[in-house]
């Protein structure tokens, strides 16, 4: 069950963009076909993050102290 939004907030996502582009522009490969629309590594995180090919954990603490744990692209696909 999940306990809270049921989509990738705001927070989430700009969190997500930014450490992925950093990732990037640290020399990681990138996961999705790279094309002259795609030259910074903020488009090119954006895009991994649109096509829900991260493989990146969402960790969202509850009110008890308590931790859940949720896959991103379980997010990605209630939008």
């Amino acid at each position: 069950d999940l306990i809270g939004p049921p989509n990738l907030t705001r927070f989430e996502k700009a969190r997500i963009v930014g450490a992925r582009a950093l990732q990037i522009s640290m020399g990681a490969p990138i996961l999705v076909e790279a094309s002259e629309a795609l030259s910074s590594p903020i488009n090119i995180a954006l895009r991994e993050l649109e096509e829900g090919i991260l493989p990146i954990t969402i960790r969202r603490t509850l009110p008890d102290g308590t931790c859940q744990d949720i896959p991103l692209r379980w997010l990605i696909e209630e939008q």
